[in-house]
């Protein structure tokens, strides 16, 4: 190969969490946030081939438009291959199409690098804004009065896992200490009260104003009852009793509810429609997992406890730690777990569907006559089916890999079908690896509600259910919201910024504990206080099991839980529609 210096490279574009995203994600407009999430990861090969340092510039293009941001080498990261955390950056480039599925392409993405001289894109370069984007959160103080108690058994409220055994000491309205928590639960809860929204506030001629909740109320139900075709969104960060009563609103403004499913696991969802999802416990895998699969899924960074707690580190009735369980991880990229793995298989990106192929080809007693399958080659391929056909009882943790590249739900169908075949042979189950801390829960409650999981469309005073079409980027990219609810989650942070400059042409409401770039968007921001750590109620761990989250400490004065909130909201929306409570 010519050691001439290039003067673009066409790579595939990894979006993703990292630990240091993780902890800083409550706080999008803090510089050590914004410098991370704007810096893209290359291989050192491929940083020589463009000429690269560690520090340079480079423009990136991709679907949804082009960027500018810092470039810095990295390990993990093959050939061929770029990798940039979730945030604003990489939603500006990122595909917006969802393929009819709702999850727009956050992953195996093509893109064009090239160094440039061109400045740096900024936040403002990303959301088409003039002035700053300022940050209005403020640091609430507590003080630390009185005996300290500990509080045991205390839920983490971030993750998937629902972690239930933390250890909490306070003293008075301060919290001093956590224990048994990782560093996302830790980040989470010791500063819970940075970034805050400070009290209720409604957008006048452009600028924000206080007022009282009950004018907040007022100005939220005017939005809703007003809009023909309204989009409830996020519900995954808060307990299952808000989502219940976000599922009535929904209902009677004749609006569409989703939430974060919607670009994280309604991929597996529409699989599952297909095929069926053979299910467990953590517990029962804690037990009686002999190998154990993470496929597409980066758990050390996004789910930390997770391996200790429920996976090949944990120690149960009949299975005693690693040393009796085999790991097999699957990636596109060296994900620090791999590290531990007993065999660790890296797949091209996008290129899922073809390995799960081969492996049910293998697993129903035939051949492959092909060298290699998705970059893997044919023996290892083959090494993987006899381990996967030999455990006595097998899960497949899958990720977010799995659900935003490829074939999306192809994916998944062709998994359980997969799983299905083993299950003919040993035992084998499936745990979607969930991000936020109750998106199961917000699933169940969906589904208890209307029979179906997720982008429910009640615009007919009927729930109606078709990903690609009442799914909210789909919506919104069609440019048919009228409005749009935002609880408990950031939307225009996260989606891609197609979808993103459509949101911001409709009123927004938001309702959250912090402070965040879809709040500073919107005409209505309501401040609401941390399930987990300020209130009680519900949430449903990962594999589906109902969790109680405890009340740590008290909410700031006047701040009132989510649902409560809601009940509020709720109720001003059918005085003025008229309907009977």
């Amino acid at each position: 190969m010519s050691k001439q210096t290039l003067s673009f490279l066409n790579l595939t574009l990894i979006t993703g969490r990292t630990i240091i995203q993780g902890t800083l994600v409550e706080d999008k407009l803090t510089k050590s946030y914004l410098e991370h999430v704007s810096t893209l990861r290359l291989n050192r090969n491929d940083m020589k081939k463009l000429g690269l340092k560690s520090g340079d510039r480079v423009e990136v293009k991709g679907p949804g438009g082009s960027i500018v941001v810092k470039v810095q080498a990295v390990a993990d990261v093959s050939e061929g291959i770029a990798f940039i955390p979730m945030g604003p950056w990489a939603e500006a480039i990122v595909d917006p199409e969802t393929d009819g599925t709702g999850m727009p392409g956050f992953k195996s993405i093509p893109v064009t690098i090239a160094k440039t001289d061109k400045p740096l894109t900024t936040l403002e370069n990303i959301y088409g804004e003039k002035e700053p984007i300022f940050n209005m959160g403020q640091t609430f103080e507590r003080k630390a009065e009185g005996e300290i108690r500990r509080i045991t058994d205390v839920v983490c409220p971030f993750c998937g896992s629902l972690c239930d055994n933390l250890i909490v000491e306070v003293q008075g309205n301060k919290i001093l200490k956590v224990m048994n928590v990782c560093a996302l639960g830790l980040s989470k809860i010791m500063k819970s009260q940075e970034n805050r929204v400070p009290y209720p506030m409604v957008k006048v001629d452009g600028e924000f104003v206080k007022v009282p909740l009950e004018k907040a109320i007022e100005k939220a139900a005017e939005i809703l009852v007003n809009a023909k075709y309204p989009v409830l969104f996020g519900w995954s960060s808060t307990t299952v009793e808000t989502a219940r009563l976000g599922l009535e609103l929904a209902e009677i403004v004749g609006g569409i509810y989703d939430h974060c499913s919607t670009f994280c696991h309604g991929p597996t969802a529409l699989g599952f429609h297909e095929v069926g999802m053979p299910k467990s416990s953590l517990g029962q895998i804690k037990n009686w997992a002999d190998v154990i699969v993470y496929w597409g899924s980066n758990v050390s960074e996004a789910h930390p406890m997770h391996p200790s707690r429920y996976s090949y580190l944990s120690v149960g009735r009949h299975r005693k730690g690693k040393r009796d369980r085999k790991l097999i991880v699957v990636d596109v990229r060296t994900v620090p777990h791999a590290r531990h793995a007993d065999m660790f298989v890296k797949v091209k990106p996008g290129k899922d569907y073809e390995l799960l192929v081969a492996l049910r080809l293998l697993v129903q007693g035939k051949d492959l006559e092909v060298p290699e399958v998705a970059g893997v080659p044919r023996e290892k391929v083959v090494e993987l089916a006899e381990t996967l056909m030999a455990a006595r009882f097998g899960v497949m943790f899958v990720g977010v890999g799995m659900t935003m590249s490829g074939a999306k739900e192809k994916n998944f169908e062709e998994l359980f079908l997969l799983l299905h075949d083993l299950n003919n042979i040993s035992k084998w189950v499936v745990i979607p690896m969930r991000g936020h801390y109750d998106v199961t829960g917000a699933d169940m409650a969906t589904i208890w509600t209307t029979g179906y999981p997720y982008a429910v469309d009640f615009s007919r005073k009927y729930p109606r259910y078709q990903p690609g079409i009442t799914s909210t980027a789909d919506v919104f990219l069609r440019e048919e919201a009228d409005a749009l609810l935002s609880i408990a989650s950031d939307p225009i942070a996260h989606f891609p910024r197609k979808v993103a400059e459509a949101m911001k042409k409709v009123p927004i409401i938001t309702i959250d504990p912090k402070w965040n770039l879809t709040a500073a968007f919107s005409k209505v921001v309501i401040p609401s206080a941390i399930a987990g750590i300020e209130c009680a109620g519900t949430a449903y761990r990962m594999d589906e099991v109902p969790i109680r989250l405890k009340k740590v400490i008290e909410p700031p004065q006047g701040i009132l839980p989510d649902e409560e909130i809601l009940r509020l909201l709720l109720n001003k929306v059918k005085e003025k529609l008229g309907v009977r409570t």
